[in-house]
């Protein structure tokens, strides 16, 4: 029987799953076979263009599927071991950063960022070893007022939540599950009360002030932010609550940090506000491993960081572990996920199948990190301390000109941790703190280059995690048994929709630039199926292009009275393959226990957001890359905590439309597909050439998408909110009339 000191730390069991296999096999038969058919007939002189275009468009499709298949071809289970962290050669539980994140406190207000602190402090690790900090670029007031005022409510929280082992820590969505106190001991009834109590006067408080922002006095520690605006401010950095006597049992460090903005200096989004952490943290508690987090993504396991260590420091298969990443999962979920947000079935089949590669891509939020690898250092010089030896003046080169900042990096490199043990607490490296958040301060440095998170994408996540692939490090899912982080989906479609438009472009950035998979694969140590199973994720903008070109095919050709399906025996190619791939992707979901329509919302939405925003983010990408235009970065609305749940949002799951150009390109695929199919039906098409007539496979398609679109339909007729504007039909109709007349004119041409 081995030793305690012999087992591992986790266990990475890889699944078989044969059925699926052969599905996925049996689709790309089918592709393959549609594709050879269409080549055979191009070679026997039935060349056209619109043929010629729908070859073009299916080989993509093809190699979109042997991507998905490979990612998915070798999933894995990670299965961690806590109760074996101290007896297997771990002496001390390691130091833990915690970054969270906010830019706006209108989109995202105070009270969601609070309680994804307040989960955070709360965390079952030591306190000692833990310390949070907030990135505002927004520099609000608010915030910083909502943190203070949550540092003393946290005072009582997190002894509560320890005493009567709570699970889910974030009180908003402790108290929405539990609305009374009925059961336990009358100590501890009488204390959740006084909990409810003192939360909702916090929640008073914070919002009393949001609403009556004028009548804020900027008076003490507020003074600071007088006269300061949003993209022009000095940087700010507070140490809001301290763990002076480094108790175990006390509360983590606070500190608030809102880097400098100069309307003339780009800021890197995201990016550069991770950076600044970054820095910030490694001057004041210096801790080997980092805990991301979005502002709303609040913590629902408390043990959650045992389990991420066991990985980072398993003494086997953990050295050359860049980051781990906890797959993102949502509460308060619309029922059946009208809006395709909620990502079930591709964490289970996709990213899962990451994770038996190289590992999952990092997803910009609920993943720890490697500060060593977040400082540019591949696992051999990890392992070795090579960096640790570079002279003075090349590690200023790097990191920039503080000597404070520069020390610290190196006590990492040489695993000696925390640089400020020799007493001095972060109250007393404010000044260091402050210039390292200075706008002016990476520059000439490797910040945002080859180290930190990358910029040149408002996707930053994708390229940072690549970049560390790259390098040779690998990457790891955790799946404890409870789900580690929950957050807020975006509520409504155009809120998905800018989301999606936003990843479409950024990820599109990375799929052209230095830092694609097939630059890492050629010139880096990305494994040749992992650097392809990041193509699933980077092509997503280029993918919308083939996608929106096919639809346009279909409404030509029932338009023009021409074809691009095989006729007779041959038409059973694409019907067998569109019957087995809904079958599959269906069989998938029930698999996963979500319903029918669960399943049917997120096919329909993959068709909507593919044909519309994901091309918007395309154009805007090539706009960004061409150097025409810059990208600009629009931030998701966070809904309020319970507003959902206590039915204040009337609008959940309903479609509503604004004059977003969003909507415009959806719009006029509908309106394209229905003129096709009322020039059908009319019998308006042209006269057939040489037998090449419209036929059932077109008919199809073109209802097929018509169905998809279904609520932009019903949006047509609908009023006010639930109706698309005046405005966007005009523009659409506008559009699909030009596309009508090219396709004639093409034609009798």
């Amino acid at each position: 029987m081995a030793s305690q000191e012999s087992l591992p730390l986790y266990d990475k069991i890889w699944i078989k799953r044969k059925f699926q296999r052969t599905i996925d096999i049996l689709i790309l038969l089918l592709l393959t076979s549609l594709l050879s058919f269409r080549l055979f007939s191009i070679i026997n002189n039935t060349f056209t263009i619109p043929w010629f275009l729908a070859f073009s468009c299916e080989s993509w499709f093809t190699f979109t599927w042997i991507v998905i298949l490979n990612a998915k071809w070798s999933p894995a289970v990670t299965i961690t071991h806590p109760n074996r962290l101290l007896q297997h050669r771990v002496q001390e539980l390691p130091r833990v950063d915690l970054f969270v994140t906010t830019a706006d406190p209108v989109l995202e207000p105070p009270i969601i960022t609070l309680n994804t602190v307040l989960s955070l402090l709360a965390l079952d690790y030591p306190a000692n070893k833990l310390a949070c900090y907030v990135s505002d670029d927004a520099c609000s007031v608010f915030t910083f007022y909502g943190l203070v005022e949550a540092s003393k409510f946290a005072k009582f929280w997190v002894p509560f939540c320890k005493k009567y082992n709570i699970q889910v820590r974030a009180p908003f969505r402790y108290f929405s599950q539990v609305t009374k106190s009925e059961e336990g001991s009358s100590e501890f009834k009488q204390e959740w009360l006084q909990m409810k109590d003192m939360y909702d006067n916090l929640s008073r408080k914070v919002e009393d002030v949001t609403r009556n922002s004028l009548s804020f006095k900027f008076e003490g520690e507020f003074a600071v932010f007088l006269n300061t605006e949003k993209r022009n401010h000095p940087s700010i950095v507070k140490v809001i609550s301290e763990n002076k006597d480094d108790r175990s049992d006390g509360l983590p460090h606070l500190i608030y940090v809102s880097r400098e903005k100069n309307p003339k200096y780009e800021h890197n989004y995201k990016a550069g506000a991770m950076n600044v952490l970054t820095r910030v943290s490694g001057l004041m508690t210096n801790a080997p491993f980092m805990l991301n987090v979005d502002c709303d993504m609040v913590v629902s396991y408390p043990k959650i960081i045992q389990h991420a260590v066991c990985i980072l420091m398993d003494s086997k298969n953990g050295k050359d572990v860049a980051f781990v990443q906890c797959f993102q999962q949502f509460y308060d979920g619309i029922k059946d996920d009208p809006f395709g947000n909620q990502w079930v079935a591709a964490v289970e089949y996709i990213i899962r199948g990451m994770g038996g590669l190289q590992g999952p891509y990092y997803g910009g939020t609920n993943t720890f990190h490697r500060r060593n690898a977040i400082y540019g250092l591949d696992p051999h010089e990890n392992h070795y301390g090579k960096k640790g030896k570079l002279s003075e003046k090349a590690l200023i080169k790097q990191f920039g000109s503080s000597n404070e900042f520069v020390k610290s990096a190196t006590h990492a490199f040489e695993g000696s941790g925390y640089s400020s043990s020799n007493g001095i607490s972060p109250s007393n490296l404010i000044d260091s703190a402050i210039q390292v958040s200075d706008y002016g301060y990476e520059d000439g440095t490797s910040w945002g280059n080859q180290m930190g998170w990358l910029y040149g994408s408002i996707s930053e996540d994708v390229p940072t995690g690549l970049n560390m692939h790259r390098k040779g490090w690998r990457s790891e899912c955790c799946t404890p048994d409870q789900t580690a982080f929950t957050g807020c989906a975006p509520g409504g479609l155009l809120t998905t929709m800018v989301q999606q438009k936003r990843w479409a472009s950024g990820l599109t950035v990375v799929f052209f630039g230095k830092h694609s998979p097939v630059m890492g694969i050629l010139f880096g140590k990305i494994q040749i199926r992992a650097g392809l199973s990041y193509c699933w994720l980077t092509n997503w903008g280029l993918r919308s292009v083939f996608e929106v070109c096919y639809a346009a095919l279909v409404a030509h050709c029932v338009i023009t009275n021409t074809g691009i399906f095989p006729k007779g025996f041959g038409l059973w190619i694409p019907l067998t393959l569109f019957v087995i791939y809904t079958i599959h992707t269906l069989q998938e979901y029930r698999s996963k226990g979500l319903s029918l329509r669960h399943w049917w919302n997120n096919q329909r939405m993959v068709t909507m957001r593919t044909t519309s925003v994901w091309f918007i983010g395309f154009l805007c990408a090539m706009i960004k890359l061409l150097g025409i235009s810059d990208t600009v970065f629009e931030i998701t609305q966070k809904e309020t905590p319970g507003s959902i749940a206590t039915g204040d949002n009337a609008d959940a799951g309903r479609f509503t439309f604004d004059e977003s150009p969003a909507f415009v390109v959806g719009t006029t695929v509908l309106l394209v597909q229905l003129t096709a199919l009322v020039v059908k039906i009319l019998g308006l098409q042209l006269e057939a050439n040489s037998g090449n007539e419209c036929g059932l496979g077109e008919m199809m398609g073109s209802v097929y998408l018509v169905v998809c679109y279904w609520p932009f339909l019903k949006g047509l007729f609908a009023r006010g909110k639930y109706g698309i504007p005046l405005s966007t039909i005009f523009k659409s109709v506008l559009l699909s009339l030009i596309f009508v007349h090219f396709c004639r004119i093409g034609v009798m041409s």
